[in-house]
């Protein structure tokens, strides 16, 4: 489905303050924005320069409301709205879509979609950047991603695929696919201040030039920073993204682009059942100084060459440098704590090719995308237990480096023939190889040796009918896979396993019953077979199966030229069906609330002025496999106010997070047979002003 809030008319969208210190990080982000527009100021007058055409990251046979599946679509207006500091903050729009935050500075979230819990902690989701995989293959957890790298104000859309219905992407797509897109091209100067509740400040710039004929410069920079609401809970981070391209002939263009990310932040760890009734936010006097840091880099160079009016030849190639290290304290029984200490060391390399198409079927056009990629991680991690505050106590758990390699190819067709008969297909063909070695002395005992040479091929198949002129229908099947997580895919035991399957197949329409009101829904069935499970230590086998079904709807209903209602809801019903544990079967996967809601509101009784109100409620939830603990969800209440001055470029917004300043938790854990749990915020106060030059 595609969900745009434009309707709700955008207020703004949140900047951070640059740090290399607190302060010298904001002058050092304004610095780099003013030159880079005062350099731009000092380009020679020329003639209208003809207007880019935004260059393809990978191509895409159909995309957003045009593709057989659902689909949820963010642009750049529609995240201006939203005053956002944080791209996750955007997921509570997205039928069915939660984020489980463990409220742990630095440390990625769990994101719940299609039935799944474990997107963006776990490799239930795949995310990418601008054609760069964020998944990372063996930090923390398989598939583990970090949405800080991203400033929102750089989005120039943000597209949610339901399921493993892209062919663009394999692993880490089972639940469905985000894929990130940066404004390129255009010129634009935007800024967005804001400061919030419990010493936050967040800053965001972005920035775009026509340097010359044919040559464009894209800037984006943020810096964030809090004091917490819970004590030890300071945290900071920056960014800087840069992107130029240049058109070289009217059919070659090339662009060079890069990313630098840095972050350092404390964190309070979990409460106790106990703990979180009497204090939601206090701290366990047996946490210990936990916190993590990151540094993270990318740069890509691409090239895109029009072969013909009809077709076009793209060419990339990227690399990302990473390290990030966490420290975080846990029960390990009833009474005892303890500390450990991860760190992830991490080099990738990749370059792909496609060619994107448009051809001619009986006068019906074919729309088509085809490509090869490459790319070879390697990850130096290193475990210590037992920590005295950040302090090393004892041995390595683990010392070990893990490499993944691998290679691709995919295609997709879209083939709209007629108004009932538009069908669509896509195919991905994976193959990966690696290794693991021990880079010093461990006490660890999970495999670390070669890996055995896995490949699998995924169907995808779509059919959408336009019925009526209000009423197109959808229906899709598709395949995806996950490889054998963390190190069990280094196990000599696990040489024969096949991948872990995930097939889904959807229902869906998109109606328009009248005027300014728009309709959509869609039912799924997820079935995974061929899970992955150990039999004994170093030996595996596939056995075991899931199934989830789910319905999901959204609304957008302008009701009066002056007011505007939103609705995204989904249902999940995850199941297993088959496990090694007779006990789990028929109980619930874990991390997967009931239903999830977002009712929003935009109200514009005189002319500049805006009113929203946004009440989201989260359903009640199975905390552990065996389903012996459940957390019972919660609802909040937001509401905001704007303010655009007539004939101004500015825009001044207020907005009042937890109105009722209900304590609640994010996410809920088990963890030593304790439950945990990581409490919400509290009411927060937030105004900022956005700028438009």
């Amino acid at each position: 489905m595609h969900f745009s809030p434009d309707s709700l008319h955008p207020s703004a969208t949140a900047l951070r303050r640059p740090s290399l210190s607190a302060l010298s990080r904001a002058v050092f982000t304004m610095l780099v924005l003013h030159a880079a527009q005062a350099a731009a100021q000092t380009v020679h007058a020329q003639a209208a320069d003809p207007s880019l055409a935004a260059m393809e990251v990978k191509g895409q046979a159909a995309r957003g409301a045009d593709a057989a599946y659902s689909t949820t679509r963010f642009d750049t207006q529609d995240i201006q709205a939203q005053h956002i500091s944080q791209p996750e903050a955007l997921f509570r729009q997205v039928p069915g879509m939660n984020v489980q935050d463990y409220q742990l500075s630095g440390v990625g979230n769990a994101i719940v979609m299609r039935g799944f819990g474990a997107g963006g902690h776990g490799g239930d989701v795949g995310v990418v950047l601008d054609g760069i995989p964020l998944n990372e293959a063996m930090s923390h957890a398989d598939g583990y991603v970090d949405f800080n790298v991203i400033v929102p104000l750089e989005i120039d859309r943000l597209t949610v695929y339901k399921g493993p219905v892209s062919a663009l992407y394999g692993n880490f797509n089972r639940a469905g696919l985000i894929a990130v897109q940066t404004r390129k091209g255009g010129e634009y100067k935007d800024l967005d201040v804001s400061a919030a509740s419990h010493g936050t400040l967040d800053a965001q710039g972005a920035l775009g030039l026509k340097l010359g004929e044919g040559e464009a410069l894209n800037l984006a920079a943020q810096h964030a920073r809090t004091d917490g609401f819970r004590a030890q809970s300071q945290a900071e981070r920056s960014t800087l993204a840069a992107r130029w391209s240049r058109r070289i002939t009217p059919a070659l263009e090339v662009a060079l682009s890069g990313r630098l990310h840095q972050a350092d932040g404390d964190s309070p760890s979990y409460l106790t059942a106990a703990q979180f009734a009497a204090d939601p936010y206090g701290r366990d006097p047996r946490a210990m100084d936990d916190g993590a840091k990151k540094h993270f880099g990318t740069l890509r160079a691409d090239v895109q060459y029009q072969l013909a009016p009809d077709l076009k030849w793209l060419g990339f190639a990227y690399a990302t440098r990473q390290d990030f290290t966490r420290w975080f304290s846990r029960p390990v029984s009833a009474a005892a704590w303890r500390q450990r200490e991860e760190s992830y060391d991490r080099a990738v390399e990749g370059a792909g090719t496609s060619l994107n198409g448009r051809s001619a079927l009986a006068g019906a056009p074919l729309n088509w995308v085809a490509g090869l990629e490459a790319f070879r991680e390697s990850t130096d991690y290193l475990f210590y237990d037992g920590l005295a505050d950040r302090v090393r106590t004892g041995p390595a758990g683990y010392d070990r480096n893990a490499r993944l390699n691998s290679v691709s190819a995919f295609a997709e067709l879209d083939a709209p023939l007629h108004p009932l008969l538009q069908p669509s297909a896509g195919l991905r063909w994976d193959r990966f190889t690696g290794a693991c070695r021990p880079n010093g002395p461990e006490t660890g005992t999970d495999p670390c040796g070669p890996m055995a040479r896995t490949a699998h091929a995924s169907p995808k198949l779509g059919l959408r009918s336009r019925v009526l002129p209000g009423l197109l229908l959808r229906a899709s099947w598709s395949e995806g896979f996950a490889l054998a997580s963390n190190f069990a895919k280094y196990a000599l035991g696990a040489a024969q396993l096949d991948p872990n399957l995930f097939r889904q197949t959807e229902l869906g329409a998109q109606i328009k019953p009248m005027p300014g009101l728009v309709l959509d829904v869609a039912a799924y069935r997820l079935l995974s077979s061929d899970e992955i499970r150990t039999v004994a230590p170093g030996i595996y086998e596939n056995y075991g199966a899931t199934r989830r079904r789910g319905v999901e709807a959204s609304a957008l209903w302008s009701v009066h030229r002056d007011v505007d209602l939103s609705l995204a809801w989904g249902s999940a019903q995850s199941r297993v069906t088959q496990n090694g544990s007779a006990a789990l079967v028929g109980r619930q996967v874990a991390g997967v609330p009931r239903y999830t809601a977002t009712l929003g509101a935009a109200w514009r009784p005189v002319a500049g002025w805006e009113g929203t109100a946004t009440w989201r409620r989260v359903g009640r939830y199975a905390v552990n496999a065996d389903n012996s603990l459940f957390y019972g969800g919660y609802a909040t209440w937001d509401l905001g106010l704007n303010y655009a001055p007539p004939a101004s470029r500015y825009r001044f917004y207020a907005t009042v997070a937890n109105l009722s300043d209900k304590a609640y938790a994010t996410s809920a854990a088990v963890i030593a047979g304790q439950a945990l749990y990581a409490p919400g915020a509290p009411r927060t106060l937030k105004v900022g002003v956005q700028g438009q030059f």
